[in-house]
């Protein structure tokens, strides 16, 4: 296992070379050359840190709106899950209000999301993805979302090789892209330890698909093949929103972020943005969110 100060300073000198052109510079149709730009970070709430709570009923999004407003929120990113009618979109009626209630709140919509699996080889079975994909593009446009997250896909693709999956992949994203485009919606894929494990499984999508209309949801806790640092370094010139979580994996074993390190590679990457913050597994997502903003918050002073 590297030790702590070689794993910095080897990610200092990758965060120091690192394209400034992040966020949704990526999307800039200028063929001026690139200029460091200076980092600009908002905290946001992934809402799936309270999925046991909303899929219980014990609380609402409108719950967790007042959450963001307690603990000075910048803004929310709330899960298609959570909608009414979900998969299906949900009534105007209901995301006006909603909207409303952040705009009266201060909170920004900084992104929503939906389950789709494109590794699975039945084309009917992907085309329903497809279909839920617009339809959700179509709802982030109401709610004022600047993105709407995605999955790569989770299918074992049993008979098929990884470069078959990546072509249907590819063309598959690239129709939510186009799209997404007309809407004014970024199509946000997140890094997910599916069928992308790696940021050169990543390179090669975004390769592949090439739209500007695509950007990363980068995930910290789903680089499990490598040093997440050097990974998250690699692929964050995709970057368009994020998942910071409590937790990196190192060595095959789960370990408390170095948040300190992580805002660093991001601030010198020149991101300017949403970070979404989600927690996961055992633990009150009352207790455990503040603790995480917390934490950022002081890293952030020290950087």
């Amino acid at each position: 296992m590297e030790s702590s100060n070689s794993r910095r300073g080897f990610i200092k000198k990758v965060a120091l070379a690192l394209p400034v052109l992040t966020g949704n510079a990526i999307f800039s149709e200028s063929k001026s050359p690139a200029v460091r730009r200076s980092s600009k970070l908002k905290l946001s709430l992934n809402v799936y840190s309270f999925n046991s709570l909303l899929r219980a009923g014990k609380i609402d999004l409108f719950d967790v709106l007042k959450f963001c407003e307690k603990y000075d929120l910048d803004a929310i990113d709330p899960t298609g899950y959570y909608f009414p009618g979900y998969p299906d979109s949900p009534p105007d009626e209901f995301v006006n209000r909603f909207k409303r209630e952040a705009f009266l709140s201060g909170i920004d919509i900084s992104g929503t999301g939906v389950r789709n699996d494109f590794a699975n080889p039945d084309p009917e079975s992907r085309r329903k993805d497809i279909e839920v994909i617009k339809k959700w593009i179509e709802t982030a446009a109401l709610l004022g979302s600047p993105n709407l997250r995605i999955f790569s896909g989770a299918n074992d693709h049993d008979g098929f090789s990884r470069d078959q999956v990546f072509d249907w992949m590819a063309e598959d994203i690239r129709e939510c892209c186009d799209y997404g485009k007309k809407f004014g919606v970024v199509i946000a894929l997140q890094n997910h330890n599916d069928f992308l494990k790696t940021s050169a499984d990543v390179d090669r999508l975004f390769e592949m698909v090439n739209s500007e209309w695509l950007g990363l949801n980068l995930d910290i806790g789903s680089y499990r093949m490598s040093d997440p640092y050097s990974e998250i370094g690699k692929n964050i010139r995709h970057a368009v929103t994020w998942q910071i979580k409590e937790n990196v994996w190192i060595n095959g074993k789960e370990t408390p972020v170095d948040l300190r390190l992580l805002l660093t590679i991001i601030k010198n990457a020149g991101y300017r943005g949403y970070l979404p913050v989600e927690t996961l597994g055992a633990g009150d997502p009352f207790e455990k969110v503040p603790k995480l903003l917390e934490d950022i918050r002081k890293a952030l002073l020290n950087i």
